[in-house]
């Protein structure tokens, strides 16, 4: 199986928040939640960015290392996923996530934040597939559909990618190529340990 990947390329993102919203309505999240969110880095001074952001589905993912209950899980495209049945909402994967992906519907300490949520990269959760009891707790399993992630689909842009990481890379490559530079990726190295430009 091929291993699954996001790339947003800043040069191209123009922080329309198409992607945010795309995510929370094709997975009903709510009120608080931004699985998703566009962040403005340098804003308003030279080198000026916009970056999508959301849980990178990393290799050797950070938030699953220190889960004391092991909620975590990825499968084998290499999507990272947990249980809601078993989180805790201790709130050791939000601290331990370089993008700031895990989220909580309520502010407060041990256990009182509610059950973690975050992105899904549209692959459901760990009950059956497409199931009623999958969406309530994790949103809509596009993946077993055989669709890519909803926020990648809306990108008007294209500058969120998402899918085989092999394919993402030479996409990139080829606007590198075409640039003549290739600063605008994000994410890439710190969730993979490897660069899409070789």
């Amino acid at each position: 199986m091929a291993r699954v990947k996001f790339l947003c390329d800043a040069d191209r993102c123009i922080e329309c928040n198409a992607c945010v919203t795309a995510c929370k309505n094709e997975h009903e999240v709510p009120w608080g939640i931004n699985r998703r969110r566009v962040v403005t880095i340098n804003d308003g001074k030279p080198g000026e960015r916009s970056v999508s952001m959301a849980c990178m589905h990393c290799t050797d993912a950070p938030c699953a290392a220190v889960c004391p209950v092991s909620c975590f899980y990825t499968t084998a495209d290499g999507v990272v996923l947990h249980s809601k049945d078993l989180c805790i909402g201790c709130g050791y994967c939000f601290y331990a996530c370089p993008f700031g992906a895990p989220q909580y519907p309520k502010v407060g300490n041990f256990g009182s934040r509610g059950k973690m949520d975050k992105c899904t990269y549209c692959a459901g959760g760990p009950e059956a597939d497409n199931s009623p009891a999958e969406y309530a707790k994790y949103g809509a399993n596009r993946l077993a559909q055989g669709k890519l992630p909803i926020c990648a689909e809306m990108c008007s842009t294209k500058s969120l990618l998402a899918g085989d990481g092999a394919i993402i890379a030479e996409i990139y490559k080829e606007r590198v190529m075409k640039r003549g530079y290739g600063s605008g990726m994000w994410g890439w190295k710190t969730a993979y340990s490897d660069s899409p430009t070789g």
